[in-house]
């Protein structure tokens, strides 16, 4: 089945929802990590911190399951123009890298600067926790240069980095997504399930590969039925946009289904791990209603969705460095003052940012792909994380 796409104004509609499903992702990344200072303190009010994870309430900090959301847009965005015959893949490349590269370079400095600031004392967290356990309290050079190529596994002088790696491989290994898309275009569902089995395994043995790659493969398989999806998203709207409701709610409850049911599938388990498999399906579930969902595509395409959308990469990169040096200047017994201080000025920053480093790294990466355009008059190259 060939691509082709929907009219200028549906296409430029399902742009613009998705860049509210990109901020309200962003926001929910930054909740978690929020969470996870917050947890030592919270955890010795009993109950208060399984009513916050084993409850709905878990969407508004469901952050790794947030990552999982950008890797469904991302295989589903920067795949689009290249389902187009005309896509240039000389000028995608030093495009595509450009714009990933350099706003994570400008995240540790700025992450290295805030370490130098503000000293990471122990005495300011507490033992164990995530903000001690996961953050670096030293920039040297070589950690620098080592997490600025995107090559670790972990990282510590910007958590979020560990995402940023599998963006690169993702947009590395583009043509083969696109052309196995192609070809199991007409089994939608038998590759659905092929690619939930593959993260469900991925999980159960510990392969992360087997996890994100088929939540990329999922938005580029999307992407590549998008006119055979609008087809049925308007037949299932003329049933009665309440279904879409039905979708919604249980696609976030896969999401989340692993911690919904750790009451009863303990956490370290094979069963804790199957369902935690199942997340990029709801992943998946959610940008579909996104695109589809009339009622869905209005909220998204609101001015705060919208705005947080235009933030949502500078936002994801900026949110860590300022909420540790927060953290370890005011004490994670405290959180709810580091949250205080944090959110504004991660919100200040992450403006800053995208005005000083993020937009000059759009212009640049234009620029480069021109250069690389093998051919003039080519579609341009995508450049959304």
């Amino acid at each position: 089945m060939r691509f082709s796409p929907p009219a200028d104004k549906q296409q430029n509609a399902r742009i613009r929802s998705l860049d509210g499903v990109r901020g309200i992702a962003a926001v929910v990344v930054l909740l978690y990590h929020h969470s996870l200072v917050a947890r030592p303190a919270l955890e010795q009010q009993p109950g208060v911190w399984e009513w916050l994870t084993q409850s709905p309430i878990k969407l508004f900090t469901a952050g790794t399951e947030a990552v999982l959301v950008f890797f469904v847009l991302s295989g589903l965005v920067v795949a689009l123009p290249a389902l187009k015959g005309s896509f240039d893949w000389l000028s995608y490349y030093p495009s595509r890298l450009v714009r990933l590269y350099l706003p994570v370079a400008a995240s540790l400095v700025l992450a290295a600067v805030f370490i130098a600031l503000v000293p990471h004392s122990e005495s300011r967290a507490a033992s164990g926790s995530w903000l001690l356990e996961r953050n670096a309290d030293s920039a040297p050079l070589s950690l620098l240069l080592n997490e600025a190529t995107l090559l670790p596994a972990t990282y510590t002088l910007n958590n979020v980095l560990w995402s940023l790696r599998w963006e690169v491989l993702f947009s590395l290994l583009l043509p083969v997504f696109v052309v196995a898309a192609r070809a199991v275009a007409s089994r939608i569902w038998l590759t659905v399930a092929a690619c939930t089995l593959a993260m469900v395994l991925g999980r159960v043995v510990g392969v992360d590969a087997f996890v994100y790659l088929p939540t990329f493969f999922l938005g580029t398989l999307i992407a590549a039925n998008l006119d055979r999806l609008q087809a049925w998203g308007a037949r299932v709207t003329a049933r009665g946009a309440g279904i879409w409701l039905g979708v919604g709610v249980a696609s976030a409850g896969v999401l989340i289904l692993g911690w919904l049911l750790r009451p009863l599938v303990p956490a370290g388990s094979t069963g804790s791990a199957v369902l935690w498999g199942l997340a990029g399906l709801g992943a998946a579930g959610l940008i579909i209603v996104a695109l589809l969902s009339p009622l869905a595509r209005w909220a998204l395409e609101t001015a705060v969705p919208r705005w947080l959308g235009r933030m949502s990469f500078s936002l994801y990169l900026v949110h860590i460095p300022v909420l540790a040096a927060a953290a370890f200047l005011i004490g994670d017994d405290r959180w709810w003052l580091v949250s205080a201080v944090a959110l504004p000025a991660t919100f200040a920053i992450a403006v800053l940012f995208h005005a000083a480093v993020e937009r000059p790294a759009h212009v640049l990466a234009r620029r480069v792909g021109d250069r690389a355009r093998s051919q003039p008059g080519r579609s341009p190259v995508p450049t959304s994380v």
